[in-house]
């Protein structure tokens, strides 16, 4: 037990006396979780709106008015004709463009319907289809609005029936985006810098030779490596407060959820990933080696496991696949212990799953690190 104080004792004033580290493992962490939150976002505003309006009635200005009263739309310039809107989409000056045909108010007077032409920049298509519903959804508020305005409905006709829906939003009432990305970008810095850090120790040690002074001494394996990795296990951990306190202080992002269940987890979670920094670092030799190989797996989790985008959507081999990714399930502790107030019972399948990758990853990596006596 003292050998094993003494290496902690060592890798915090080793972690401490480095200057250069400290805002690595504790600045820039906190000023990524700021500038990622809100930059980090689905949300699609200031949509650059151009219509080409042929009707020039006071119908045709009323729907173009409902799109200028939105606040997801700016609405740019009408188009004196279709050439000149292609032209202005071409070079990016607009997103969606809005034709209403010649006509329009009466046709709608006298056959009771028409047709409008939408043009959406569909590059990002997923930025399209948001834009396609927001449209949708302006123009069938607008018919609505028209068909007390213009439809003359005689005695026989039975008024139309509007159905109105009120919806109710649980876990995130005011549908902000950042309450979704807060928990699992808090996620993701976790993972890197507890990765990171200890893939690069034990490598570090190798560098400037100090690991084959130490192999050759009666320390055990196990002592070793439990005081090469304990400090990084408290850094997380210690993150993991900070970045909470950021998430409610700076983002106000709900806490309904038990907070020692949140550390419960955490605590077990982050033996994963130090499991696999060092079993990165049993094969590398140099820091940028270990590095980038830590890089390497990192983006292939984040980039599968639901933070960004739903594993639902991705193909049945790639949901396949997540069930070994760890991020995947802390991601999934997080956003329902802080969002849902979820509570053990619910978390447990994550729970047993985040522990027996635990196991095996820290067992491969002390089975793979070699130690001579």
């Amino acid at each position: 037990m003292k050998t094993i104080l003494y290496i902690i004792q060592k890798e915090f004033k080793q972690i401490f006396r480095n200057k250069g580290m400290l805002p690595i493992i504790f600045v820039l962490p906190l000023l990524q979780l700021v500038i990622l939150s809100n930059a980090a976002t689905f949300e699609v505003k200031n949509i650059k709106f151009g219509h080409i309006d042929n009707d020039h009635t006071s119908t045709s200005r009323a729907l173009v008015e409902k799109f200028n009263a939105s606040t997801y739309f700016n609405v740019l310039t009408d188009f004196p004709s279709e050439a000149l809107a292609s032209s202005a989409m071409l070079k990016g000056e607009v997103d969606v463009v809005l034709e209403i045909p010649q006509y329009f108010e009466r046709d709608l007077q006298n056959e009771k319907h028409n047709s409008l032409g939408v043009t959406i920049n569909a590059i990002d298509g997923a930025a399209a289809g948001v834009m396609n519903v927001y449209v949708s959804q302006i123009i069938q508020r607008c018919n609505q609005q028209l068909k007390v305005d213009l439809f003359q409905i005689s005695d026989k006709q039975v008024q139309p029936v509007n159905i109105e829906t009120i919806p109710l939003f649980w876990y995130n009432e005011t549908l902000n985006y950042k309450t979704f990305m807060v928990p699992g970008i808090l996620v993701l810095l976790v993972t890197m810098i507890t990765l990171f850090l200890s893939g690069m120790n034990i490598v570090r040690e190798k560098e400037i030779g100090t690991l084959e002074q130490i192999n050759v001494t009666p320390i055990k394996k196990s002592q070793f490596i439990i005081g090469k990795l304990f400090p990084f296990w408290v850094l997380g951990m210690g993150l993991l407060t900070i970045g909470l306190i950021i998430a409610k202080l700076i983002f106000d992002v709900p806490m309904v959820g038990s907070l020692p269940l949140m550390y419960v987890y955490t605590s077990i979670y982050i033996l994963v990933v130090l499991g696999i920094g060092l079993f990165i670092s049993n094969f590398t030799d140099t820091q940028q080696q270990a590095m980038f190989i830590a890089w390497f797996f990192t983006v292939i989790f984040i980039l599968m496991s639901g933070l960004f985008t739903p594993i639902e959507s991705m193909p049945e081999w790639a949901q396949i696949i997540t069930e070994f990714n760890p991020i995947k399930y802390f991601v999934e502790v997080m956003r329902m212990v802080m969002l849902k107030g979820s509570g053990l019972m619910d978390i447990l399948p994550q729970l047993l799953k985040t522990l027996l990758y635990a196991l095996i990853m820290n067992g491969l990596a002390v089975w793979s690190y070699k130690k001579t006596n």
